[in-house]
């Protein structure tokens, strides 16, 4: 397909989005899940799906999508209950479901493979059913990074490209079979730098986000080497991207300096704000609408000590958008905000819940909140830091407690990314004005 009928195609695709499907922003980590998600546990979630890097050494090395039941009911509560191998180890980072949450794609950072997986068959042991190995073939990006759904598609961002292999990227569209249709460059005129990370879409405002991070040539490197390393440090993005929904065109970049990861828009409905935590300066950032009506990013606040380098990486944020999960690497603490006055994020709350912690996962009614510890397999850290494991913990508004353990390493199973809950769905809310079903 050639360039203009690909992007009239997206358009197309974009627009039917945009105005036919319109929703607001998604609700509850449950509180990172596309606005198009049919569907939502607002109950007990039952399953949780784990994405894991294999271990040269561990069990069957391969990367896998582990499944541990979640059901505090359950006889098999707090373990492993089935595993996915997938084959070889290609740096497996990232999920994310199709709008109709049947099926969950997963991709790896280093030989840029995507696999999918039935979830909605059977929750407990989902089946590989699709890889997808085109990605670089067909827009010239490497490093799968964000899977986001779109009615019938998936908006997959790309951390890198295959000639210099540096942060300039873009987006892919594929349908939710799993075939090509467009790609689409992050800006490097204008004060873009082209780098990708996060996808985060506000369809009431026709509008999405995206962040940026770093290329292959970083993520692939030894941390210890790469921060010795002057001039490899300067290739981490400094931006956001405003896009038109409708369009699928950039209408504005900001400068938000050193690497900012997740975006979280705010779920109260009536808001219009997203706010997004930056890796290398340990600054939380908010865009938002100011008195002219124009779109602004804006330094809003501080996580931890940003001369330590403390490393914030997942962020989640609560259904009633007042508080703030923020999971800070290098000194393995959880922290939590409150952002009831978004412009002036206060910290609340924090816990050391690891000797490493990465991805943060809350339950809709923020009782609940999942911990993992890798952040990518040449970043862990070393020997008794090496922590593998995934942590269950209740939230009872003062403590986090935990629950439960399971150590991927004792288990043989590898390092634990990133999670997605799965089980008794829910119908969408229907105190969720103007959602609608991707059907």
């Amino acid at each position: 397909m050639k360039g203009c009928a690909r992007y009239a195609l997206m358009r197309g695709i974009i627009a039917a989005a945009a105005c036919g499907l319109a929703a607001p922003p998604a609700r509850a980590d449950e509180t990172c899940l596309s606005p198009y998600t049919a569907t939502l546990i607002k109950g007990q979630e039952a399953y949780l799906h784990v994405w894991t890097l294999g271990e040269k050494g561990v069990g069957d090395e391969s990367d896998k999508l582990v499944t541990i039941d979640a059901d505090p009911k359950s006889k098999t509560y707090g373990t492993v209950i089935s595993s996915v191998s997938v084959g070889g180890r290609g740096e497996a980072h990232h999920m994310g479901f199709t709008d109709d949450r049947k099926y969950l794609w997963a991709g790896r950072l280093d030989d840029s493979k995507i696999f999918i997986f039935d979830i909605g068959t059977d929750p407990s042991h989902p089946r590989l059913v699709n890889t997808i190995a085109d990605l670089t073939e067909k827009t010239g990006y490497v490093g799968p990074h964000t899977f986001y759904a779109i009615p019938g598609r998936m908006v997959v961002g790309a951390l890198s490209n295959n000639k210099t292999r540096d942060g300039v990227t873009g987006l892919a569209v594929y349908n939710n079979k799993g075939e090509f249709l467009s790609a689409h460059p992050i800006p490097v005129a204008n004060g873009g730098d082209g780098y990708g990370y996060d996808i985060a879409i506000n369809p009431k405002k026709n509008v999405f986000l995206t962040s940026s991070f770093t290329g292959w040539n970083n993520y692939m490197t030894d941390l210890g080497r790469l921060i010795k390393d002057a001039e490899a440090m300067k290739h981490f993005g400094n931006t956001m991207v405003l896009w038109n929904l409708k369009s699928m065109q950039p209408d504005k970049i900001f400068s938000v300096p050193g690497a900012p990861l997740e975006i979280r828009w705010s779920l109260k409905e009536g808001d219009d704000w997203a706010i997004t935590a930056s890796a290398l300066t340990s600054k939380l950032w908010l865009v938002s609408h100011d008195a002219n009506d124009e779109w602004q990013a804006n330094q809003v606040g501080t996580i931890g000590d940003p001369a330590k380098i403390p490393l914030p990486v997942d962020i989640s944020i609560a259904a009633d958008a007042k508080t703030l999960w923020v999971n800070t690497f290098m000194d393995g603490t959880t922290h939590l905000f409150d952002i009831s006055n978004p412009t002036k994020p206060v910290q609340i709350y924090e816990k050391v819940t690891g000797k490493q912690v990465n991805m943060i996962s809350q339950s809709w009614d923020g009782k609940r909140v999942y911990i993992t510890s890798s952040l990518l397999e040449r970043w862990d850290k070393r020997g008794a830091d090496n922590e593998q494991v995934l942590r269950a913990y209740d939230w009872d508004g003062k403590e986090l407690k935990l629950k439960f353990e399971v150590d991927f390493f004792a288990e043989k199973l590898g390092r634990p990314h990133h999670m997605k809950f799965s089980g008794p769905l829910e119908k969408a809310s229907l105190d969720m004005p103007g959602r609608a079903a991707s059907r």
